[in-house]
């Protein structure tokens, strides 16, 4: 994790524990920077993050605020419906992944065309992270690595609106990768299920390195019909098994072979 990376987290947990309040002025960048212990090059970067998430907000000429829940679009109210529909029938999350499609195609292609070297580095970094979890067998934190993965693509877009969705999102697009990276390392074979993903997730990498971004928005798409597909052939396999299990043994098929009978 880069030291700006650090920063961001620490800015943003301190703005979450209530150090500053909405509509409250945070101190100055020289005040803050040695507050905080760091250099004020990161701190700058960590703060545009911020506004960039909706966390924060600037002034021209009188400083960063902390943004009023109410006014952003991390706010989690409007989202909360879907939080409870998707916790109470998984069915929801073949919408959410309709959503992600049709916006990361959008995301995919501008970061294709406007990456800048730093945003190409977080994006390796993400990647970086995101494989290593996978080989470790820990579907949560790769489940986590795979969201942020995600979200430095979005960054890497440079569109201030796409990027305030994506983030809005980002619980809903937790939960689902988390299910199903879940139902595809449990129901299925997970040697292949990682290198199916890892390969994916590095076409789409390349080609926003490379700055191609029809290739970049056909990698995405292809990633998402890969990842709807399997889960939804995941889980038909499941349900199967389980009306199966429910059937009364007179007309389950008998465990031992009869004499006679070849």
């Amino acid at each position: 994790m880069r030291l700006s990376d650090k920063v961001t987290e620490q800015l943003h947990a301190l703005v979450r524990k209530g150090q500053w309040q909405p509509g409250q002025r945070l101190p100055g960048e020289r005040q803050l920077a040695v507050e905080l212990g760091v250099s004020r090059t990161s701190l700058r970067e960590a703060i545009q993050r911020l506004i960039s998430q909706g966390v924060l907000y600037s002034r021209h000429g009188d400083g960063t605020y902390v943004q009023s829940p109410g006014h952003s679009f991390l706010s989690p109210g409007p989202l909360e419906p879907l939080a409870t529909l998707l916790s109470q029938d998984p069915e929801y999350r073949y919408d959410v992944l309709e959503a992600r499609a049709a916006l990361e195609s959008s995301t995919a292609w501008y970061a294709a065309l406007r990456a800048t070297p730093e945003d190409k580095a977080r994006i390796r970094r993400c990647f970086d992270v995101m494989v290593h979890h996978q080989q470790s067998g820990d579907y949560e934190l790769s489940a986590r690595a795979d969201a942020q993965f995600h979200l430095a693509i979005a960054e890497a877009a440079h569109n201030v609106v796409l990027l305030r969705v994506m983030y809005s999102l980002f619980d809903l697009v937790f939960s689902t990768v988390m299910q199903s990276r879940h139902t595809m390392f449990t129901l299925a074979s997970s040697e292949g299920t990682l290198e199916a993903l890892t390969e994916q997730h590095q076409e789409l990498m390349q080609a926003i390195l490379e700055g191609d971004p029809a290739r970049a928005r056909a990698a995405i798409e292809s990633h998402l019909i890969y990842v709807r597909d399997t889960v939804r052939r995941l889980d038909d396999d499941d349900a199967r098994r389980a009306r199966y299990g429910r059937l009364p043994e007179s007309l389950k098929a008998p465990s031992v072979i009869p004499d006679g009978v070849r």
